[in-house]
């Protein structure tokens, strides 16, 4: 099962020439099929978004196995209607979260779960 790739957004360096619409977002729903991916480089922010006007619904962050031996998913993070949930740098890029791979995955209880992945600019933090 091939999972669906999220396109990672880049925020815009200090200083950048900012255009109409330059600094808007997108989200993605959640596929809850086969999950989601995207490329990591430590930079990342995920943001995760309950659309549902009335239900909650969760979202995770498959974990694998640190140089330790430790895996602990974020199985279950439950969002109620119209919340937001942000899942830091560092954590996206720590060994534990980040798949050989280099991606990072997701799963979703519901497509009414969006994400959105920002990448700082290259030095940051």
């Amino acid at each position: 099962m091939a999972q669906t790739a999220l396109t990672v957004q880049d925020v815009k360096a200090p200083f950048a020439a900012v255009a109409a619409n330059g600094l808007d977002i997108t989200f993605a729903a959640a596929d809850v099929t086969n999950g989601n991916s995207f490329q990591c480089t430590g930079r990342e922010l995920l943001i995760a978004q309950n659309s549902d006007p009335t239900n909650p619904y969760t979202f995770g962050v498959t974990s694998v196995d640190d140089e330790k031996g430790r895996a602990e998913d974020i199985a279950t993070y439950s969002l109620a209607a119209g919340e937001y949930a942000a899942v830091g740098v560092g954590l996206t890029n720590a060994k534990g979260w980040k798949q050989t791979s280099g991606l990072i995955h997701l799963v979703a209880s519901n497509a009414a779960i969006k994400f959105a992945v920002l990448r700082l600019p290259a030095g940051y933090p």
